[in-house]
């Protein structure tokens, strides 16, 4: 069936959206025909040359008598990218371009395969020289593996390839392209920030405030204060609904007036059971959602029912998008239940929604005024104060929002755009642009995140674009995503000497920086973060090689070239025609509670997607594992967390010599680990649940990539690392090992450890690790739940000036603190929470000369003896703490 044509205009200066052909939401709820456009091919082609001139590729293409044939490939891969940043420009106004940039993408793609080849033979190679025994020899040589069969293979393959590179760079001359060699957008270091919303750091909603506080204050409409209140606040994207909503929910006055506060951030589709579980684990931590999934509808209600009877609460939902007043009625019905005052705060951009929801007239978010948008464009534009040097740049900057309509989300990208840029002709250049007229869905984005999209450099363009594979409202971790990133190669590729997550939270720094990222919260080891609704629009619109799989799913021909493939849910994946996605090299499930549970999926994937980078079981149902899953030798990342039913694994799993991340947590029955760990050469991360008493520690001290270690759940575990190095280690996380006693850590055996995260192991006692040499070099440290900590172990001392960041937590006996951190000259945050009988803290804290954030709770007798004169930041906290 023909899709229908939807054209829609924009209007920065309302809260409205006006369209033709659709009465719903656009970019959510509309199917329509998207132009496909290449937008990343200049990385890729990058790669590729980056790795034919590597010192790895000569070396085995000479050997195996290749190396012509590949330099060939490689000059002829240069022509093309020569023009493809042209190329990628121009698409737009070209159909006939697009088709020849569609037809590089396929050829770069079995490229990138049979290059990947190469590296799995020397990969082999170096495994079979190092732990093959005779036999295993004498194997390899009569197996595909053999040089000459090798070469044959491979040689057919690179003419192929060759020969369909040299059409496609033949016909670039019918485009006129201009040759641009160098990729001239860079990533830029920007600060992160935290998630808490500060009153002074959002501009022009103070009056936005106040007036929202006071109809959540006043009593009822009629005098009826028994009755639910329900305030919708409405507005279009990207003009701080959300944000409005927080520093509302954070205010001090609303603390005291509703016991019970609560936020959801409500899915599209307004699924009653998904919905109740939210409002019920809203303010639980220690609630997990797979527990409650398992309830059905009427139990689910009993429990909301008792959270909220009598209780006098406050519930924000954000983010609303249902029409369904039968849902909607179903749903508020179940919360009548609360005390008199209680009050619904719901943010949507929907008029129809908030007019079916609401008890009392909306309150219409308008935009900011003209000083206030500069005011914020201003704050994102430049480091403080540095503005004054450049008042030709404000003048350009006022043009520059006057065009954002009052639009924050506008107003911030843009002044992240321009970010320590102070040259004339980039300020004019965005205020010049042709992306501010008017668009059409499908065609274009909204015109600030297309101007600040376009800067990108083309490896973060597609970085950017794979957010495509995550629901709308997704909570995002920083190592899920970057680890997604990695495994596709899209990061620049580490020696092994170095680890990934520089790059990776460099990546995420720019993306936050370009207001592309919200809500991030720092903490230590990684960050958590949110996306915009209008940016996972964008998202959608650029991730053309990207599907979210919903049932029922019908396969139409642009489905052909998708890549990576996102199950949001199970229902009918038994059903689902994987074979006809061969090509595929994702497979993700990220809801969490939500994995794989059908056992011809997974056979059919297994043995068909020989091309998989990215495969994630979690939360998977599966008791064994087929042993083929061994060749699947291009995978970099495998996860088989919270299956609750493994029991084994098969050892030809340590045939992925290409693995980097294996993440094993939670699964609690499974037996033993498999045989021959040894040889996963290329393994980073590793995460381990078994029920051994004793771990591979061999095996694992083999690992030469090795630099996270976590060990969770291994319950009949009593020691670890009795003697084994682990010379690469920087990261290690203990948790949850009810029956450890020693965890013995020398700076001999972990002479690179830099982050230290130990957690509910209820008979640890780190302070008695008396024989440690105290001379770790450790830059994070998490102590959580550790009832038998009472106080730093001493061989914290050793990182005197390394440590950074420290977090001690629901530590129930922690008593106090050593006089000695006093003496670090690194640390910039030290949080102390749910320490009950934490009792002082000693006076000297205030020498700590880099401290930039504190955060102690607890019963502090010396706390009014306790003073901070620096930084500024520190400072206010005590005093709010006072």
């Amino acid at each position: 069936m023909p899709q229908k044509s939807i054209t829609v205009s924009i209007d920065l200066t309302s809260s409205k959206i006006s369209n033709t052909g659709c009465s719903e939401n656009l970019f959510h709820r509309c199917n329509f025909l998207i132009t496909m456009a290449e937008l990343f091919l200049f990385s890729i082609a990058e790669s590729l040359i980056a790795k034919l001139s590597s010192w790895t590729y000569e070396e085995t293409s000479q050997v195996l008598r290749l190396y012509h044939h590949l330099r060939e490939v490689s000059q002829t891969l240069s022509l093309v990218k020569a023009v493809l940043l042209d190329a990628e420009e121009k698409q737009q106004e070209n159909y006939e371009m697009r088709e020849w940039l569609r037809q590089i993408k396929h050829v770069f793609s079995d490229a990138e395969n049979m290059l990947d080849e190469f590296e799995c033979e020397t990969l082999r190679k170096e495994v079979v020289q190092a732990h093959g025994s005779t036999t295993i020899k004498v194997a390899h040589f009569f197996s595909s593996s053999n040089p000459l069969v090798f070469h044959y293979r491979m040689a057919q393959q690179i003419q192929k390839i060759k020969k369909r590179l040299d059409k496609v760079a033949a016909d670039r001359h019918k485009f006129g392209l201009e040759t641009i060699d160098v990729d001239r957008r860079s990533v830029h270091r920007r600060d992160m920030t935290y998630s808490y919303v500060i009153d002074s750091d959002v501009i022009g909603r103070n009056q936005d405030k106040e007036n929202i506080i006071q109809l959540l204050v006043q009593q009822n409409p009629k005098n009826n204060d028994k009755s639910l209140s329900i305030i919708p606040i409405v507005g279009m994207g990207g003009l701080g609904k959300t944000t409005l909503a927080k520093i509302v929910f954070n205010d001090r006055r609303i603390n005291e007036l509703f016991p019970l506060k609560m936020w959801v951030c409500v899915s599209i589709d307004f699924e009653i059971k998904q919905e109740i579980i939210k409002i019920i684990n809203s303010n639980n931590a220690s609630a997990h959602q797979q527990n409650l999934d398992k309830l059905d509808v009427e139990q689910l209600q009993s429990q909301l029912r008792n959270k909220l009877v009598s209780q006098k609460f406050l519930l924000v939902l954000d983010d609303v998008w249902n029409e369904d007043l039968v849902k909607w009625v179903e749903l508020r019905n179940l919360m009548q239940v609360g005390a008199a005052g209680s009050k619904i705060l719901v943010t949507t951009r929907n008029h129809a929604t908030a007019s079916m929801m609401g008890t009392v007239p909306s309150y219409i978010l308008e935009g900011l005024s003209e000083e206030d948008s500069l005011s914020l464009f201003v704050k994102w534009a430049f480091k403080e104060g540095v503005e004054k040097r450049y008042p030709y740049l404000i003048d350009i900057g006022r043009e520059i929002v006057k065009k954002c309509k009052g639009v924050p989300l506008a107003v911030r990208t843009l002044g992240g755009l321009l970010y320590l840029k102070d040259k004339k002709e980039e300020w004019e250049f965005v205020r010049d642009n042709k992306n501010w007229s008017s668009i059409k869905v499908g065609n274009a984005m909204f015109p600030p995140l297309k101007l600040s999209f376009d800067q990108m450099p083309s490896n973060l363009r597609k970085c950017f674009a794979l957010f495509n594979l995550y629901p709308c409202g997704y909570a995002f971790e920083s190592f899920d995503v970057t680890s997604l990133w990695g495994a596709l190669g899209l990061l620049p590729s580490p020696n092994r000497n170095q680890i990934l997550k520089h790059d990776a939270n460099q990546y995420i720094s720019e993306l936050f920086s370009r207001s592309f990222l919200q809500d991030v919260v720092d903490y230590g080891i990684g960050f958590a973060f949110k996306i915009h609704d209008l940016v996972h629009d964008n998202a959608r619109y650029l991730g053309k090689d990207s599907i979210i799989v919903r049932y029922p799913f019908v396969f139409t021909p642009e489905h052909r070239y998708v890549q990576h493939l996102s199950f949001p849910e199970n229902v009918g994946i038994e059903n689902f025609p994987i074979q006809k996605f061969v090509g595929a090299r994702t497979i993700l499930f990220p809801t969490p509670g939500v994995g794989a549970n059908s056992e011809a999926f997974l056979l059919k994937f297994v043995s068909r997607c020989n091309y998989l980078r990215f495969l994630d079981l979690s939360d998977s149902m599966y008791k064994v594992l087929p042993p083929y899953i061994g060749k699947l030798k291009h995978l970099r990342y495998l996860s088989l967390e919270n299956n609750k039913s493994l029991k084994r694994l098969p050892d030809s799993l340590c045939n992925l010599l290409k693995l980097e991340v294996l993440i094993l947590s939670r699964c609690t029955e499974l037996v033993a680990l498999p045989k021959g760990l040894r040889k996963m050469i290329s393994l980073q991360h590793l995460e381990i649940t078994t029920k051994q008493r004793v771990l591979p520690e061999d095996e694992i001290a083999n690992l030469s990539s090795l630099q996270t270690l976590r060990i969770e759940f291994c319950n009949n575990v009593e020691s670890l690392f009795g003697g084994i190095k682990l010379l690469t280690l920087k990261v290690l996380c203990i948790t949850s090992c009810q029956s450890l006693k020693s965890l013995p850590l020398d700076i001999e055996y972990f002479p690179k450890l830099e982050t230290l995260l130990v957690d509910n192991c209820d008979v640890l006692e780190l302070s008695n690790e008396h024989n440690q040499n105290s001379n770790l070099r450790l830059k994070i440290v998490n102590f959580i739940s550790l009832p038998q900590l009472l106080t730093l172990p001493h061989w914290i001392q050793g990182s005197t000036d390394t440590l950074q960041y420290l977090l001690i937590s629901s530590c129930n006996n922690l008593v106090g603190l050593p006089q000695w951190l006093s003496a670090m000259t690194c640390l910039k945050t030290l949080r102390v929470i749910s320490c009950p009988n934490m009792l002082s803290l000693h006076e000297d804290i205030h020498h700590l000369p880099t401290l930039e954030r504190l955060e102690i709770d607890g019963n502090l007798e010396s706390w009014q003896h306790l003073t901070i004169d620096e930084p500024e930041q520190v400072e206010e906290r005590i005093e709010e703490l006072e």
